[in-house]
């Protein structure tokens, strides 16, 4: 194989995390959090989130996400989100299925991002009180986008002020929160608690973690809930410690960020590359570190000829994921033999 652009899913683990593996294998440990691994990893993410936090490690996105919500939603309850996000189109309807029957809300908004004012036009024309439609209970945001984009934090809080205004929950589907955060140069507190988030489903396994995610909660009254919808679900670790290690490693000293901005700045490179061939022409703006581009259908054909692994969406729509562990020859070995086809 030339070049792996299928997903960042398809990464290798980072030292950093196996070094903290190696670490937590020694001894014995009190299994399903009862250690102390959980109560630090609580400690360790409400000071990294600039709150109060709990911290649910999951073995999944999709769980992080179906949880997250089915655990607080009532099963005639509805979840605005915008009509192309991942947990509506591409997690198996899972929502539904776990939360009873409660049903996502699509809403429109250019590359991927809810627009601010169809939510709050969205909400004034909730069928509150109608028995034949789910009840608006929560917002859910992707952050970074499907399209590879990332919602500013005004965008986000004037979400945030909306949801809160409207006694909606408050939830963002953080799968690539560090490819966003590296791209807006905020802080963690600024994209979470500083827009009033209520739930994160916080990605790792993308960035170098090897084999957890998060469901971060960040009100004390959603503790519970949750935390009885995941132990139904099969969700709560035995071995609490690993998962409390990897997720420890991951933003000790910022390591999330680094592996993001390098991932980031590969797919910049190679979005660059892209719009300057002929016919080529990128489909929305690389800000994380998905490139969504148009390319000759030939151009395409002859790239995958060649090896080179990659989405391919219609004739001549390609999406390409770069990585944090992606060689920069990869990136140079692609756009020589676009440039040769």
């Amino acid at each position: 194989m030339q070049g792996d652009f299928q997903s960042d899913n398809v990464a290798g683990i980072h030292p950093a995390i196996m070094a903290a593996l190696a670490a937590a294998n020694h001894g014995t440990a009190t299994p399903y959090g009862l250690d102390d691994s959980a109560r630090a990893l609580n400690d360790r993410f409400s000071a990294f989130f600039g709150a109060a936090v709990t911290v649910f490690p999951v073995s999944t996105g999709t769980a992080a996400n179906t949880f997250a919500l089915s655990a607080c939603l009532r099963p005639y309850a509805g979840a605005f989100c915008h009509e192309g996000a991942h947990l509506r189109l591409s997690e198996g309807n899972s929502l539904a299925a776990a939360g009873g029957g409660a049903a996502l809300i699509g809403l429109p908004g250019a590359l991927g991002r809810i627009d601010p004012a169809a939510l709050r036009e969205a909400v004034a024309q909730a069928p509150r009180g109608n028995t034949q439609k789910p009840q608006p209970a929560a917002v859910t945001v992707t952050q970074a986008t499907e399209r590879g984009t990332v919602y500013s934090l005004d965008a986000l809080a004037a979400i945030g002020a909306c949801a809160k205004e409207n006694g909606l929950l408050f939830h963002m589907d953080g799968a690539r929160f560090a490819n966003a955060q590296a791209w807006l140069g905020c802080s963690a507190p600024a994209m979470t608690s500083g827009i009033g988030l209520d739930l994160l489903s916080f990605g790792a396994t993308k960035n170098g973690v090897m084999s957890t995610d998060a469901l971060v909660v960040f009100r004390p009254e959603l503790v519970e809930p949750v935390a009885f919808t995941l132990r139904r679900a099969g969700q709560t670790w035995s071995k609490m410690r690993f998962a409390a290690a990897q997720l420890q490693a991951y933003v000790a000293g910022d390591l999330h960020l680094a592996l993001a901005r390098r991932a980031n700045a590969l797919a910049a490179r190679l979005g660059e590359g892209l719009s300057r061939l002929p016919g080529g022409a990128l489909l929305a703006p690389v800000e994380a570190n998905i490139v969504f581009a148009t390319l000759p259908p030939a151009m395409i054909d002859a790239l995958q000829a060649q090896g080179f692994s990659f989405y391919r969406r219609g004739a001549g729509e390609v999406r390409l994921v770069c990585r944090f562990d992606q060689p920069e020859a990869e990136i140079s070995a692609l756009l020589a033999a676009a440039g040769a086809a």
